[in-house]
């Protein structure tokens, strides 16, 4: 009896063995239509804060990584279906995401902010949010953050930043609310973009708005979660992530310590 049960223990002990991966190829979901963290290029590539971020992790890694492009909506159903091993996209680590998949540390940490025509003004309550037009992109945390706070607004949900910029500008919405860098990026910094402001206070809560960006991954890899915790803590480290981030932005994107 002894002999079978040692006999098992080895036998259990080498499956667990067997079934741990060694991660030498890694696919990550990325978004490619949320500049500047991922854009898609006429040629088709996609590029952005985002990708050199992933680059540079996998470098690190040493590991071989795939870009896999992906509509926002979908992101995390295809991770769970298999799609990808991780989606690096700008993903706000938040306590509902937290049930379906499971997250590195944070790489970035960027409040959102609401945008509108100049000079019009807003207010954070739902009697003056009541019957204005927000713009929001699908199924993000600014999404939440409008539906729980403004029940009275009109919340129009956008795939993607860039519809959601194109209804303001047509002037048939009143406020986007995207993250602030990608609002610089896609609107204020773009031809007409100075017909626009911020207008209200950044946006952190971490009730809405998490602990900051992260990688997801399915719940049960850990040892790629890891890595790339490992690795994110490197290129922090290396003087790597400094040089990506002054590459996009003029203000510390990680946000605090």
């Amino acid at each position: 009896m002894k002999k079978l049960i040692v006999a098992a223990a080895i036998l259990a002990s080498a499956m667990g063995v067997a079934q741990a991966k060694e991660w030498k190829n890694v696919r990550i979901g990325v978004e490619g239509a949320y500049p500047p963290f991922s854009k898609t290029e006429a040629n088709g590539e996609v590029t952005g804060f985002d990708i050199d971020i992933a680059n540079a992790l996998c470098e690190e890694m040493k590991v071989k990584c795939t870009m896999v492009k992906q509509d926002w909506d979908g992101i995390i159903p295809a991770l769970l279906a298999r799609k990808y091993d991780a989606i690096i996209a700008t993903m706000d680590i938040t306590e509902e995401r937290k049930k379906k998949v499971a997250f590195s540390d944070k790489y970035q940490h960027i409040p959102a902010r609401f945008a509108a025509k100049k000079g019009t003004g807003i207010e954070l309550t739902n009697a003056f949010m009541k019957g204005k037009k927000v713009g929001v992109q699908r199924a993000t945390s600014m999404d939440t953050y409008v539906t729980d706070n403004f029940s009275d607004a009109e919340v129009k949900r956008y795939g993607t930043a860039d519809e959601a910029y194109l209804d303001l500008k047509s002037g048939r919405i009143d406020y986007v609310m995207i993250d602030s860098a990608a609002i610089s990026s896609g609107l204020l910094n773009k031809p007409g973009g100075d017909a626009f402001e911020f207008v209200g206070p950044k946006l952190n809560d971490p009730k809405w708005f998490g602990e900051g960006a992260g990688i997801a991954m399915r719940k049960k890899d850990t040892e790629l979660a890891e890595k790339f915790n490992a690795a994110i803590k490197a290129i922090r480290a290396n003087g790597k992530y400094k040089e990506i981030q002054d590459k996009y932005f003029d203000f510390d994107v990680y946000g605090d310590q």
